[in-house]
């Protein structure tokens, strides 16, 4: 492969990767924690959409436990958010001669 080909194979790849990174801001997760009660919406990409509280929570002696929750929640939601990033970045990188182990810095 001479330098030429290796440069379009570089463009190509950072085409590809700024396409996975808008993909991934589409595409929805949902951290959920205490059955239920907090639920959070992010994107795979790791954006904060929305928080939703049940109603049974607004109490000044729940604070403690609400903001565990939201906590957990939020939790939930990076872990899946990385999950479908590191799927969708995998796919992208299939074929790609790269030694065993490497990473790329996603």
């Amino acid at each position: 492969m001479n330098l030429e080909e290796l440069m379009k194979a570089a463009q190509n790849v950072q085409d590809q990767l700024s396409k996975a990174q808008d993909t991934l801001d589409k595409v929805e997760v949902e951290g959920v924690a205490g059955g239920g009660l907090v639920r959070v919406k992010a994107t795979a990409k790791g954006r904060i959409i929305g928080v939703d509280l049940d109603d049974s929570l607004l109490q000044p002696s729940e604070k403690q436990m609400l903001e565990d929750l939201i906590a957990a929640a939020f939790n939930d939601a990076r872990a899946k958010a990385d999950a479908v990033s590191q799927q969708e970045m995998g796919k992208m990188t299939q074929g790609l001669p790269l030694p065993p182990g490497f990473k790329l810095p996603f």
